[in-house]
């Protein structure tokens, strides 16, 4: 199977079943994969089965030419030591996190008389405490800012601090209290530092009521300027709270959160401190085999924060359960020195964080799908793999969404060389067909779409893709039959084997031919990509539909039954069910409801 002179049989039988590391390389000794396993001969089997391998492990198998292993005490020590050797040999089939930089802090010197805050990088060897992780140094600089203009510590470098006999233009625009001159007090000076370590401790509230208290002493005293100065501060202050940050629990945390689409990964890190977000960050992990989202952040977070330079909070939030969330943990926890938590489930600020991550991760992630360079290759290569003779202009792509056959929606979209066009985009609602047919849904889409099309109202595409097996492009292909449509291409898209991404079949139309694109294939990638926005399109279409059925008064569907008379009907009788249990003389006594339409009433409830 694996297409070498690798003779994975001896090797299964005397490989250990311990915990460890194991390491596939190539018949010229390069590194092609470092994994870890719980029990190394159980894992290693599951790469030589007779079926069911994805293409980019069958891929990763062929070349392999010897595999070493590593045995370990534990499940955490072979995290450990898996996560060095990827950092070490960069295996093309592990996914690789590129971005491996310091993160800047805040600084404040505090063991010098008038403490100085900076932005700092690097390890932590100095005297004194650090703020952050901040995503970048703009998210640094605008801290450093604001707090100048607030709390009006100085940020210049100690010998500059030491050779001043006159204050510097910071002082004379008041971003500076000049403790270079003796201009304030050690003990004031003192004091605006811990007010500067409380903000970025996250201490807002605490810290504005302090101000508020300090104010009201300054106006009682009579001294204004002093008190003014509160009151600026305190406004500085609320700004922030109310508009530059997102505020919360307290606590520190890392929020991580990944979505895989086409082929392609994007991980939104956010860093939350103090119960207040920081910034945020995004990671674009090369996949090599067909991950899943949990395993993408398993690695992700494994890489990232087992390097030994990384601050670790004690909780990481994550959108996806881990594979091995346990050994995770308490591997990073080791590396913290105290207890980590990673969760998944959780409420109120952190549910909210959880969704930005996510968001900002498909947006980032579609953002970077969409480039133009992007598309044209991967047309290009939907060109070559379905051997047509010009490249494709216009893809349409059909989805039905329904809720156990309620509120069936069909979608229709549309791609064309810039990606999606959703001016074209449309949604049928289906009618008339018995519920959970989908073929016959599907055929009632098709073909009000494609009478348009044949009129001339909608441009003719050049491929047809069909989200389902043989029986949906079946009943496509029959339904086109009728309309006597200029010849395009028909393709149905099938989900593959645990219907995971990366192993669709293909189907022909025309020929009735099944393919299997491989994982990585950029033309796979824009099936998916279309595939997929057709499934979110009727989705959300079936669901506005379903909740707005849901939402609506049997009253509303009676002709002569408006919003006076069904107010009137509710307050009668006190909900629909007593106006079910009334005769047509109990509904003809209601203000406003004849005998007429009390008849109907009666027997529009009855016929529902």
């Amino acid at each position: 199977m694996s297409g070498t002179s690798f003779d994975h049989e001896t090797f299964l039988k005397h490989v250990t079943r311990s915990a460890g590391v194991y390491v596939m390389q190539d018949a010229a000794n390069d590194i092609l994969y470092v994994g870890k396993a719980k029990n190394l001969r159980n894992r290693l089997a599951s790469y030589f089965r007779a079926s069911g391998l994805a293409a980019k492990t069958m891929a990763l198998v062929s070349r392999i030419a010897h595999i070493d292993v590593t045995v370990t005490a534990t499940e955490g020590e072979a995290l450990l030591l898996e996560q060095n050797l990827i950092k070490q040999y960069k295996p093309p089939y592990n996914i690789l996190l590129r971005d491996d930089k310091s993160y800047p802090y805040i600084y404040v010197s505090t063991h010098h008389d008038y403490p100085r805050i900076s932005v700092h990088r690097g390890a932590k060897s100095k005297q004194g405490r650090y703020f952050g992780p901040f995503p970048n140094a703009s998210s640094v600089r605008e801290s450093l800012n604001l707090l100048q203009k607030v709390f009006k510590v100085r940020q210049c470098e100690d010998s500059y601090f030491s050779n001043r006999s006159r204050p510097c233009l910071q002082y004379q625009i008041n971003r500076c209290t000049g403790p270079c001159v003796n201009r304030i007090s050690a003990e004031a000076y003192a004091e605006d530092v811990r007010h500067t370590m409380m903000f970025l401790e996250g201490k807002n509230a605490t810290l504005i009521a302090e101000l508020a208290d300090q104010m009201e002493s300054a106006a009682e005293k009579l001294e204004f300027e002093e008190a003014a100065s509160y009151r600026d501060q305190i406004s500085h202050l609320q700004k922030v709270q109310a508009s530059q940050w997102i505020e919360g629990e307290g606590g520190d945390l890392d929020i991580v959160a990944a979505v895989i689409r086409a082929g392609q990964a994007c991980v939104q890190l956010l860093y939350v401190r103090g119960g207040r977000i920081l910034g945020s960050r995004s990671y674009y992990p090369k996949l090599h085999l067909e991950e899943s989202d949990g395993e993408v952040l398993e690695a992700f977070i494994a890489q990232y924060y087992l390097n030994g330079s990384r601050d670790l909070p004690g909780e990481l939030v994550v959108n996806r359960p881990l594979p091995d969330a346990d050994t995770l943990a308490s591997a990073l926890s080791e590396a913290r020195g105290q207890k980590l938590t990673i969760s998944q489930r959780v409420r109120t600020a952190r549910a909210k964080w959880l969704s930005l991550a996510e968001t900002a991760a498909e947006q980032n992630l579609g953002n970077r799908l969409a480039t133009q360079a992007n598309y044209q290759e991967r047309y290009e290569a939907l060109q070559d793999a379905l051997g047509l003779d010009e490249l494709p202009q216009r893809l349409e792509c059909f989805d039905i969404s329904h809720s156990s056959g309620e509120a069936t929606v069909a979608s229709c979209v549309v791609f064309d060389g810039n990606g999606p066009l959703k001016s074209d985009y449309r949604q049928f609602n289906i009618e008339g067909v018995t519920a959970g047919d989908d073929y016959a849904a599907m055929a009632q889409a098709l073909q009000r779409r494609y009478k348009r099309v044949a009129s001339g109202e909608y441009p003719v595409p050049d491929i047809l893709l069909i989200d389902g097996g043989k029986g949906q492009l079946s009943a496509a292909r029959e339904t086109l039959k009728e309309l006597a449509l200029p010849e395009f291409l028909l393709v149905g898209v099938a989900k593959g084997a645990d219907r995971r991404a990366g192993l669709e079949v293909l189907i022909r139309g025309d020929t009735g031919e099944e393919m299997r694109l491989v994982a990585n294939s950029p033309a796979l990638h824009l099936i998916q990509h279309i595939r997929d926005e057709s499934h979110r399109f009727a989705i959300t279409a079936h669901k506005q539909r379903r909740d707005k059925k849901r939402r609506q008064s049997v009253l509303d569907s009676i002709p002569g039954v408006g919003a006076q008379r069904r107010k009137a009907l509710l307050r009668q009788f006190g909900g629909l069910q007593g106006i079910l249990a009334a005769s047509v003389e109990d509904l003809n006594r209601v203000p406003g409801i004849s005998r007429k339409l009390a008849r109907d009433i009666y027997e529009s409830l009855r016929s529902e």
